[in-house]
């Protein structure tokens, strides 16, 4: 598991993509001394040191940030990004991500998700819960967050899909979890919500599919199982991949105990991936990730 979050309010974390070239590092780092800056944490990787891509996560502590961000970002927009090409993102430890959560009948994945937000595992506000089904509105209710049903069937699905954006963009949502959702979201969907939006899916990619992953599983006779949580793309389920686990199974497993064991590393590698997506370790590189 990736290194605990900052616990200083005025922590930020700045991250960075671009075209490699030298000096980069040197830049940033010159930059941040020059705000006042502490640097806590930094990771940086290349894909090839000529003429590859070049990915960096820098962690720091800079007191008054809240109050100079707006000035901190024209300038290191203007000198630093400028001079590089880059493309970066500046965000504040003090400012939760704001997480939507997607779901249908399964409640593991959700609950763990609820539980790590309360025991301070997850830096997040969860503003609302979106499901298709009601069975899980009690669940929702114990922990305070609101709770939307939008039935969605084969007729009414854009009309659905427009209702779930539209609250979605209301809440102020930064993401949105798919914690076991069982429908396929349209391209219209992730357009208009416009926000990465995070799957759990069980197995390694794409074995298994359909309705009861884990019966096949069983008549295959499998070794292992494990999951794999990514994020959406209008390509189902082929999303850049953030984690991945799995867990050994013999033959003295029944449909049963596979789908046990299965959701227990459903909900962990969920949890990892959130976490790391929360935290800003996680940097696309088109089809793939960067994973701090």
């Amino acid at each position: 598991m990736s290194a605990p979050a900052p616990q200083f309010p005025q922590t930020a974390t700045l991250t960075i993509s671009c075209a490699d070239r030298p000096g980069i590092v040197a830049a940033v780092s010159q930059f941040l001394h020059g705000q006042g800056a502490n640097i806590v944490h930094s990771d940086q990787h290349s894909t090839d040191p000529s003429g590859g891509r070049f990915f960096m996560r820098m962690e720091f502590f800079l007191g008054g940030l809240e109050q100079s961000r707006e000035a901190f970002e024209r300038d290191f927009g203007e000198t630093v990004a400028r001079a590089f090409g880059m493309e970066w993102h500046l965000n504040l430890t003090s400012r939760p991500k704001k997480m939507a959560v997607l779901v249908s009948r399964y409640d593991h994945c959700l609950l763990d998700l609820l539980w790590r937000k309360r025991r301070g595992e997850l830096n997040v506000e969860i503003p609302l819960i979106l499901s298709n089904h009601e069975e899980l509105r009690r669940d929702a209710e114990m922990f305070g967050i609101p709770f939307h049903v939008i039935p969605v069937t084969k007729d009414n699905k854009a009309q659905a899909e427009a209702e779930q954006v539209r609250l979605l963009r209301e809440s102020g949502a930064d993401f949105a979890v798919l914690a076991r959702y069982m429908q396929i979201l349209s391209g219209d969907f992730l357009r208009g919500f416009g926000r990465p939006v995070i799957n759990i899916h069980h197995s390694f990619l794409p074995a298994f599919v359909g309705a009861n992953p884990y019966r096949a599983a069983f008549n295959r006779g499998v070794k292992l199982i494990g999951a794999t949580s990514h994020y959406v793309t209008e390509e189902l389920d082929a999303g850049p991949i953030i984690a991945q686990d799995v867990v050994p199974v013999t033959h003295r497993e029944t449909p049963d105990t596979l789908m046990r064991l299965g959701r227990d590393v459903e909900r962990q590698v969920l949890a990892r991936a959130v976490k790391a997506h929360v935290e800003d370790r996680v940097l696309v590189d088109g089809n793939k990730t960067v994973v701090f």
